[in-house]
């Protein structure tokens, strides 16, 4: 069985780190290079940088961070925010990023995804959605939380897989920096309908959050960013608790 992976999430704007409650409220969290060097050297499997105010002010993802955060650390990380095109997806690529994370681009222009799969391949290309309940079911937000599309998330999750995305980063808004549990309904209905690697972010904190999350849903990965910037949990420790409870990861 494959390793389940622990990755931190670093929410990026003016080039710095932020953590915020349910997409607002940020508050200032330190140097992305710095961050992502510290998280390598703890033994994390990946990480993630999220540009989140590069699609609402229309500026472009940060390359330079790209660039440094490559020459530090050594494991595979994805980066989104702001990317709507091939060529962004190319600068991030050339960059140092192993993948790149698009979500209103390719809400805006489903044939992105599959313009990007066959340039760079499926591994390269990760779909992020953002959902939120919304009566029974999920929808998809965009522009950084603060759009609603109408659109079902779960067959949101169908269309883009179609396309060619090699993986989901599925982030449950009800839940973002609320330190309340993963949302396990959402990934297990989007598990059904999919089979391609899914990383659950949104709600981490506690140590059991993460083990219910991998015992009952079929997400392969796991996203995290307030217990960890804050020093409340470690990646040694969260990572030796999935073992004892069974969940094959490196240690």
């Amino acid at each position: 069985m494959l390793a389940k992976r622990m990755i931190p999430c670093l929410d990026v704007t003016d080039g710095r780190v932020v953590k915020g409650i349910n997409f607002v409220d940020l508050t200032d969290v330190g140097d992305p290079v710095e961050i992502a060097k510290a998280y390598y050297e703890q033994g994390c499997d990946e990480l993630v940088f999220l540009d989140i105010t590069a699609t609402h002010e229309k500026r472009e993802t940060m390359v330079e961070v790209v660039r440094q955060t490559a020459n530090q650390v050594f494991i595979p990380f994805t980066v989104g925010g702001g990317i709507r095109t091939i060529e962004d997806m190319n600068r991030m690529l050339k960059a140092g990023a192993d993948k790149v994370a698009i979500n209103s681009a390719a809400v805006h222009d489903p044939d992105l995804i599959r313009q990007g799969a066959e340039k760079f391949g499926n591994q390269c290309i990760v779909v992020a959605i953002d959902a939120k309940r919304v009566g029974h079911s999920w929808h998809v937000f965009v522009t950084g939380g603060r759009e609603d599309t109408g659109i079902d998330a779960i067959e949101w999750a169908k269309k883009v897989v179609s396309l060619g995305a090699g993986e989901l980063l599925v982030t449950s808004m009800d839940k973002d920096g609320t330190k309340s549990g993963y949302d396990c309904a959402l990934y297990q209905a989007i598990g059904e309908v999919v089979s391609v690697p899914m990383i659950a972010s949104g709600g981490a904190g506690k140590e059991q959050d993460l083990v219910d999350v991998f015992q009952q849903t079929p997400v392969t990965a796991a996203l995290a960013a307030s217990i960890f910037h804050y020093g409340e949990l470690s990646i040694a420790e969260t990572k030796q608790t999935l073992a004892d409870a069974g969940i094959p990861v490196r240690l």
